[in-house]
This record gives C-alpha cells, sequence and structure tokens, in this order.
C-alpha cells in the first residue's frame, strides 16, 4: 500500500518536514498570540494548532507513499469486458478507437478506462488524475480523497498560520528597526500567504472537478483521449449528478469499474 519512504521524493519529503516545522517554530518563538497564550498557561490553541500540523504532515506522508492505483499486473477481474455485454461494447462510436485493445506502450498491460502511463512513476495508474511533484506521487483512484483532504487540512494550517503571524508584529519608531525585529515573521507571514492562496487555487479545482466527476488529465486532454474525444464540449460520460459524483468519490470505497458506468450512460443516451 505504501511505497519505500526513501525513494526517489526523500529530498522533497524531507524539505517539506523541515519547512513546516521551522515555521511552527518561530510562529511560537516570537512574540505571536501562541506563545502568549502559552506563557499564561492557555493551552487550548497552541495544543490545536500543533495537533493540525502534525495532522497535515502524516496526511502529507500518507498522500506521498500511498500506492495510487498503480496497475501492476492483469487482472482479469478488472478487465475491459467485466460486466460488459457486446451489445454495449458495439455502442462505442465508430470513429473511436476500440478500446478493447488499449494496452499500454511501456508497461505492454491492458489499460482499464480512465487509466494513464506516468513517465515519472513509470507505471499505469487507475483513475489517474495528475502526477504532483509537491508529493513526488501519482494523484490516482486509491488516494485522490486523501489527496483533496490533505489540501483541505493544509489550508487551514497556512490560514491558521498567516493569522498567528499577523498577531505577532508590533509597533517600531522606524521601518529599519521593525525590519529587524519582525523581518523573519514578515517572511513567514509572507510565505504562508502566498501558499495559501496556491492551496486555496488546488482544491478549489479539485473540489469542482470531483463535482463533475472528472479528472485533471481527462479536464486538460479530453481532445486526445478516445473515450472522451467523440462527446461533445460539455458531455461527460462519467458524470452522474453533483451529489452522486461526491458521495462515490468520498463514500465509495473500492475499485470502480469505469466501463460499467461508460456504457450505461450510453445506453441512456440512446
Amino acid at each position: 500500500m505504501f511505497k519505500n519512504v526513501f525513494g526517489s521524493g526523500f529530498l522533497v519529503r524531507t524539505a517539506h518536514v523541515i519547512l513546516t516545522w521551522v515555521i511552527t517554530l518561530i510562529l511560537f518563538l516570537h512574540d505571536t498570540e501562541l506563545r502568549r497564550q502559552e506563557e499564561t498557561g492557555q493551552l487550548v490553541q497552541p495544543v490545536l494548532f500543533v495537533l493540525l500540523v502534525l495532522g497535515s504532515v502524516l496526511l502529507y506522508f500518507a498522500v506521498s507513499l500511498m500506492d495510487p492505483g498503480f496497475i501492476l499486473s492483469e487482472d482479469r477481474d478488472l478487465q475491459f469486458t467485466l460486466g460488459v455485454t457486446e451489445e454495449q461494447q458495439d455502442m462505442i462510436p465508430p470513429t473511436t478507437k476500440s478500446l478493447r485493445q488499449r494496452r499500454c506502450g511501456h508497461c505492454l498491460l491492458q489499460q482499464p478506462m480512465r487509466s494513464k502511463h506516468c513517465q515519472t512513476c513509470q507505471h499505469c495508474v487507475r483513475r489517474y488524475d495528475h502526477h504532483c511533484p509537491w508529493i513526488e506521487n501519482c494523484v490516482g483512484e486509491r488516494n485522490h480523497r486523501w489527496f483533496v483532504l490533505y489540501l483541505a487540512v493544509q489550508l487551514l494550517v497556512l490560514l491558521w498560520g498567516v493569522h498567528i503571524a499577523w498577531t505577532g508584529f508590533s509597533a517600531a519608531p522606524s521601518w529599519q528597526q521593525w525590519l529587524r525585529s519582525d523581518g523573519v515573521l514578515l517572511a513567514v507571514a509572507v510565505l504562508l500567504a502566498l501558499l495559501s492562496l496556491v492551496v486555496l487555487l488546488l482544491l478549489g479545482s479539485h473540489l469542482y472537478l470531483v463535482s463533475l466527476n472528472t479528472t485533471t488529465w481527462e479536464f486538460m486532454s479530453r481532445h486526445r483521449i478516445s473515450y472522451l474525444k467523440h462527446c461533445g464540449a460539455d458531455e461527460n460520460p462519467f458524470d452522474r449528478g453533483t451529489f452522486h459524483n461526491l458521495w462515490g468519490f468520498y463514500c465509495v470505497w473500492g475499485t470502480v469499474v469505469w466501463e460499467q458506468v461508460y456504457f450505461r450512460e450510453g445506453s441512456d443516451q440512446v
């Protein structure tokens, strides 16, 4: 389920963890709201903040080291023909390349629908979304929901960190003196604000795509994907409505045979 922690992303993961705890330490060392509460014995918010930071780090490692849905062998029970009748197979438009013979040119394994080969990970990934350099792992069928949860927790930590840094700024007679006393805290606040904006955009885009039951790869490259390029610009054969899309993403565990969803949608349109 988890990959080797000392793999190719070791430096990225180490840098992430070090940066996280260094920033946390700075927020506690300066005269911020956290430090004042700690000194007066009001430990609820400091403890909650540390636990939230710890939770974000654990989620980061879970998403980073988790198997995103690598296809490592020919699973007969997940092949294209599972649960799909010949009549349904004939419903593929004649302009579309036959999906029965979709094999990866690198792995030489049959690719289930919505999977893609990742050049970085050197594996095909089920329900491939994208390869994230931040976690040095693919985001796919098995870890996508955890990735979205991680983004939500990380955004909460970052916004709280910006607020804490803001409470640590103090007045000074001149800009030079102010920068000497609060320059490090200012740099932390700017960094946290920029990261908050990035994470907010990532979280918003992923929630939007999840509500449509589409992936980043499908959204960006639908004109090159064999099972989507014949569809209209606003047509998505996997869209089952916002509620069902969100329910399936967050509450349905296990592998989905997307061929069945694809053909069921096609049969509803006939």
